[in-house]
């Protein structure tokens, strides 16, 4: 792609504009498909897909609970599933993830829609990160992968293995094949992808660190080398930082792109694409001559696709339009959920692996989330808190709550969760329920309350609204009338909605964005009888 297409619409970056984490990507027949770390969220990995690389539907997880399940019944902060792989071969999907305290594991599915197979934990042990699997032209299969220096004491550094090609076993000894430390300038070499293209093994791997690094690409006649490298998209004087760890994908019409990652702190990494081409000295060349870019002329099948009305990617709940000008047709997993469907939209996830029972789904329009009985004061450690990521636009999130349980000090409310959190919602005492909302800063002893009134006797239901700027920062809101409706429904100034705190600085977390969701609590020795039951919620981008 040297010279930009005639006549093509446009896309913008990124493609996708929240958490989406350490993408990977294939293509099968004329679809694509995403995997993205998840860390201790469960479900995990969540698996995505498009037509076109622009519209994204999210269409499952591979993992229903995070392994091993009780370990991750309690959120691990930093924990649970990193950078995965995707692949085709032999007539299944399979994705190879690590988790860095307990090794590589391996699942398989006819279908990227699940049901995915148990995880096999293929190679044992802490640090071991990143796979990514090769199976070669004589039938061998490989795995490369990097090394968490957290865990294992070494980093920067891609390690080789052989294994057998149904992925079930070890062969031999992992020996190092790029050791960054003998390359000027490179630390946190990791990430890696492997290809096979023209007689060349091709490892695209990232290195400099998440939020600064650059993306390299080295290639060998020899699986196991000497590799050269070169830096092939970094920075430079564009916006886009740390333009990394991603996948080559090419498209029917033989277009060469790459999705990679911008770490947005609290918004957590998004997803970007790049044009690619392969130069005249064999190397690929991404970006505009190694420098990402911010718009582009679409990949064929997107720009003919926004020209005509574009049919529907799946449920109707599956994917939300993009709010930006017009252009190429791009569209992001869709967030709001009615909670008519009795089960749990995809676009939700809990920080732990949920205990049995937890929400009931009627199909009434209202989700029923039990306060658990639990001595974790500060939510960071509440596993029952049913998230989603914080979209990288000014937003506004609403619901409605009502809290149906009598024990004092049962509490239930929408977060905005992150190494600090915010939450506006009920709290039962002795003499009634209160709306309130409280504050966590990273390293404090406790909450501080910044609101708190008493609910009139005639109002069982108030609505709940957090707004969040292009900069992370929220206002907690809430309104009730009397009649027991709290009417979370959007709606312009002087609207009964009252401001409960604003100007908190949402947080991300660890290696994930800041998240919005709802809980529900009770304290210790309570019966785990109460209910927070919440009305439909809106996540929707917020247009000034």
């Amino acid at each position: 792609m040297a010279d930009e297409p005639a006549g093509r619409l446009t896309y913008r970056n990124p493609v996708l504009n929240a958490d989406w984490p350490d993408p990977d990507v294939i293509r099968v027949g004329e679809t694509y498909y995403l995997v993205t770390s998840s860390f201790n969220r469960a479900p995990g990995l969540p698996v995505l897909r498009s037509p076109d690389l622009l519209r994204w539907e999210l269409i499952g997880h591979a993992l229903p609970a995070v392994p091993p399940v009780e370990h991750f019944t309690v959120p691990r902060h930093g924990g649970g599933a990193w950078a995965p792989s995707i692949r085709h071969h032999d007539g299944l999907f399979w994705i190879f993830y690590p988790d860095p305290d307990h090794g590589v594991h391996v699942l398989t599915a006819a279908d990227p829609a699940g049901p995915w197979s148990a995880p096999h934990l293929l190679l044992p042990g802490p640090g071991v990160i990143d796979p990514c699997p090769l199976w070669d032209d004589d039938g061998r299969a490989w795995l490369v992968f990097g090394w968490a220096k957290s865990r294992s004491g070494i980093s920067n550094r891609l390690s080789l293995v052989e294994m057998t090609p149904d992925a079930r076993e070890i062969i031999g000894t992992p020996v190092t094949v790029i050791d960054g430390d003998a390359l000027p300038g490179y630390s946190t070499l990791e990430g890696p992808k492997i290809y096979k293209r023209d007689g060349w093994y091709w490892i695209f791997a990232p290195a400099g660190g998440v939020a600064t690094g650059w993306q390299s690409v080295f290639r060998s006649r020899s699986l196991s080398g000497p590799y050269e490298d070169r830096v092939v998209l970094e920075q430079g004087d564009t916006l886009v930082n740390g333009p990394h760890q991603g996948a080559w994908v090419t498209t029917p019409e033989g277009e060469d792109w790459f999705l990679h990652f911008q770490d947005r702190g609290v918004f957590g990494r998004v997803v970007h694409l790049q044009p690619m081409r392969w130069g005249d000295d064999g190397w690929p060349v991404m970006g505009v001559e190694g420098r990402p870019v911010l718009e582009h002329p679409a990949p064929a099948r997107a720009s003919e696709a926004g020209r005509h009305p574009a049919p529907a990617l799946g449920p109707a709940r599956a994917s939300a339009p993009d709010p930006r000008p017009a252009g190429a047709r791009q569209a992001e997993p869709r967030r709001d959920d009615d909670f008519r469907a009795g089960e749990l939209g995809p676009q939700w996830h809990w920080q732990a692996n949920p205990a049995p029972g937890l929400l009931r789904l009627d199909g009434d329009g209202h989700a029923r989330l039990r306060a658990v009985p639990n001595d974790q004061g500060n939510l960071r450690n509440l596993p029952q808190v049913l998230g989603q990521q914080m979209p990288g636009v000014a937003a506004r999130f609403t619901t409605t709550l009502r809290l149906a349980a009598d024990e004092p000090g049962t509490r239930a409310g929408a977060v905005v969760l992150g190494a600090s959190y915010a939450y506006v919602g009920l709290a039962r005492d002795r003499d009634g329920v209160s709306v309130e909302v409280r504050t966590y800063q990273d390293g404090d002893e406790g909450e501080v309350t910044r609101f708190s009134a008493r609910l009139p006797d005639e109002t069982e239901t108030v609505g709940l609204r957090i707004d969040s700027d292009d900069a992370g920062v929220c206002a907690l809101r809430f309104r009730h009338r009397a009649g027991g409706n709290g009417g979370a429904e959007e709606s312009g100034a002087g609207d009964g909605w009252v401001t409960g705190f604003e100007g908190f600085q949402a947080e991300q977390g660890r290696w994930i964005s800041a998240e919005l969701g709802l809980f529900a609590a009770a304290p210790p020795g309570s019966s785990g009888e109460g209910t927070a039951v919440f009305g439909p919620v809106t996540i929707h981008p917020r247009v000034r």
